[in-house]
């Protein structure tokens, strides 16, 4: 629902900023217990039967945002609980990452067929022809299907010349791209975390706004606030993400005036992956030595690859994802600083609280929780004059944040270095899709491949953090990718600095 201003993107938008005031502004953090009635203010419900229940969500939601965990529905808190502890420049995190909050939940219905005032009570009547149990009946001229019978093969679904019968599942359900979402003992949504890759697909498809992922944005304020030396290094999917008049130029400006000392342009890192993954596909892939190469950039598809597929997780390439690559540079050149990572997706929160990468990421925080803290300082997009320019990253890097643009920028790189050499490329976007494409290339059907696997549909660009549509952001990333001076990977200052 990305580009769609519901009234659940406004209680997540109003979560976020009221989290970042409380932030900047210290003191007293009991009267966090204030917020819900500023969101929901009077006596009369706005979007539930009980203004109490909808304040009590709005609670858990704040909880979530400055870092904290749910507590169980059935024991008595306070929203402050925990709040004087966590204000701390660290990142909080303990798992789980995603969360359902269960009195949020509308225990929406597992995958069912049903009959809609559709159906015209013909004479034909296929459905009951077509169905392998016998569990449609007609009933005063009416198809009826039995519950207890059906299998949800959706062969009725397909006959209705009327289009009267339906195949439901609930929202959260058919978003997730690992089936990681089950149902607790009251039928309201759980996420099995065995399975659960934290791309937060589940999480932007709740309608009841039931799902939410804990932030770090309390704590990366504290860092500000404190006068630590704060980087922001911002994904190539935000450009048109703040509204048509924050340019490129005016976003990396109004993150100055947040207090960030720097702003570097993640696709640096994007770059340096592109090059050493052409060259990784030539040795290796091109050679013969191994059978594909997939990509690393996604952390919930690499995940999900390595997981699932354990025997070619060997394949899934090493190279470090442009966040991680991008931090390391700015951690060389500036050791004691902390770097943040912006951009559209959950999963790399996830990313950056692993061993491996925690010393170099110090926080994620999504573009909707960042609009949250430029809404607290009250930064208008179109009172920003500014000099300040992007001009680090090529075409290729900033091509990372959209479907393809991963496979494209890598394959330019082997056709310029490699002139004689062709690549073989396949791709995938959304989960479901991307374990398509490892089922063909297990069976042996993607031999001398380069397999670009992206876990949200469109790309990055349909991240979990995004705020607008797929299509309108990824024509802004086009014309963003135009205006650098560079277009092939390989032309990066920072390649050429490594080589």
């Amino acid at each position: 629902m990305r580009g769609i201003y519901t009234p659940v993107t406004n209680i997540r938008r109003q979560v976020f900023a009221e989290v970042a005031k409380l932030a900047y502004e210290g003191g007293d953090y009991s009267r966090v217990e204030e917020i819900p009635f500023r969101i929901i203010p009077g006596e009369v419900p706005t979007y539930r039967d009980s203004i109490f229940l909808e304040r009590a969500i709005i609670g858990e939601r704040i909880r979530l945002a400055i870092g904290l965990s749910l507590y169980p529905p059935d024991q008595p808190t306070h929203i402050s609980k925990g709040v004087e502890e966590s204000a701390i420049a660290e990142k909080v995190y303990e798992p789980p990452l995603i969360n359902v909050i269960p009195f949020a939940c509308n225990a929406c219905k597992e995958k069912s067929v049903q009959v809609t005032d559709n159906c015209r009570g013909c004479l034909a009547h296929p459905c009951t022809s077509v169905c392998p149990v016998k569990a449609i009946s007609i009933q005063d001229g009416k198809s009826v299907i039995d519950d207890d019978k059906c299998i949800r093969c959706g062969r009725c679904v397909d006959i209705c010349p009327y289009h009267a019968i339906v195949k439901f599942n609930r929202p959260c359900a058919a978003a997730c791209g690992v089936d990681a979402i089950e149902s607790d003992h009251l039928g309201r949504a759980k996420i099995n975390y065995d399975k659960c890759v934290s791309c937060g697909m589940c999480l932007v498809n709740c309608p009841f706004g039931a799902i939410a992922d804990k932030s770090q944005l309390f704590q990366l304020i504290q860092a500000i606030k404190n006068g630590e030396d704060v980087i922001a290094a911002i994904a190539p999917a935000f450009v048109g993400q703040f509204g048509p008049l924050a340019t490129p130029e005016r976003v990396k400006a109004a993150l100055k005036l947040l207090g960030f000392s720097k702003v570097v342009e993640v696709a640096i890192g994007a770059d340096l992956g592109a090059v050493e993954e052409a060259h990784h596909y030539i040795h290796k892939v091109a050679s013969g030595e191994e059978p594909f190469l997939a990509t690393s950039c996604c952390p919930a598809w690499s995940v999900m690859a390595k997981r699932d597929f354990p025997e070619i997780a060997p394949y899934v390439s090493g190279s470090l994802t442009p966040m991680v690559a991008t931090a390391r540079l700015v951690k060389q050149k500036n050791p004691n600083s902390k770097v943040v990572f912006i951009g559209p997706c959950a999963a790399k929160k996830l990313e950056a609280s692993r061993r491996s990468v925690r010393s170099d990421v110090d926080f994620v925080i999504t573009f909707e929780e960042l609009m949250g803290m430029f809404v607290a300082k009250g930064i208008e997009f179109g009172d920003i004059e500014t000099d300040e320019v992007f001009d680090d990253a090529t075409y290729g890097g900033r091509g990372y944040s959209v479907a393809g643009g991963v496979a494209e920028a890598i394959a330019d790189c082997v056709d310029s270095l490699y002139p004689d050499s062709a690549i073989k490329l396949d791709r995938a976007e959304g989960l479901r899709e991307c374990a398509k494409m490892l089922r063909i290339a297990k069976a042996g059907k993607r031999d001398g491949y380069l397999l670009e696997g992206m876990a949200c549909p469109g790309g990055c660009v349909g991240g979990a953090g995004t705020m607008m549509s797929f299509a309108k952001a990824s024509a802004a990333v086009k014309e963003f990718q135009n205006a650098s001076e560079e277009k092939l990977a390989i032309e990066s200052k920072y390649v050429k600095q490594k080589e």
